[in-house]
């Protein structure tokens, strides 16, 4: 690939619906961008299903992007993050409602095109989640991201409150010490 072919410059002409800009700008950042949907989805299945969703966000709303605010891969990685994040509870949703379990319909995520992080920031934060193991890795999402109360997810995790509250901290401390080692 031309190495004239950055995300910021493809995104310009993905704006202007440039189907061939598209196919280049999926050919540089899709195997990142798959790499981001994994780790969240954790299943194959779900994290091809958030990737094309990713695209298909970016086709429409390529437009958005502002090269003064970020990078247009920081860009890219914040919109499948949450597109990845969505999948994963439209799964989790379905599942729980077969089981009779409430879940809130408003997804309150930080935006990380705002907030400036760049991408090596957010893959370190996305493989030191990796490190946490199902259940804690779990409960630290729903915390942080939705704002869940320890009741709450122990009615979802169907455990006390108190062993809730053990892992949202040990969860916390392991997810701080890894991201120390990271810088």
């Amino acid at each position: 690939m031309d190495e004239g072919y950055t995300a910021e410059r493809l995104l310009v002409s993905v704006a202007r619906k440039d189907s061939e800009a598209f196919r280049r700008l999926y050919d540089l950042a899709s195997p990142k961008l798959f790499a981001i949907t994994l780790r969240i989805c954790r299943d194959r299945g779900l994290a091809e299903d958030a990737l094309q969703d990713t695209f298909t966000a970016i086709w429409r709303r390529a437009s958005a992007f502002d090269s003064r605010r970020g990078t247009g891969m920081v860009w890219l990685a914040a919109i499948a993050r949450n597109r990845a994040i969505n999948v994963l509870r439209r799964s989790s949703k379905d599942t729980s409602t077969r089981a009779g379990i409430y879940q809130k319909d408003a997804l309150r995520l930080p935006d990380l095109y705002d907030a400036r992080l760049d991408y090596a920031e957010l893959d370190s934060f996305m493989r030191c989640l990796d490190e946490l193991d199902e259940t804690p890795r779990q409960a630290v999402l729903l915390a942080y991201y939705e704002g869940w109360t320890r009741e709450e997810l122990g009615r979802r995790l169907e455990e006390p409150v108190n062993t809730i509250k053990s892992r949202l901290r040990i969860g916390f401390n392991k997810l701080r010490h890894c991201l120390e080692r990271a810088k």
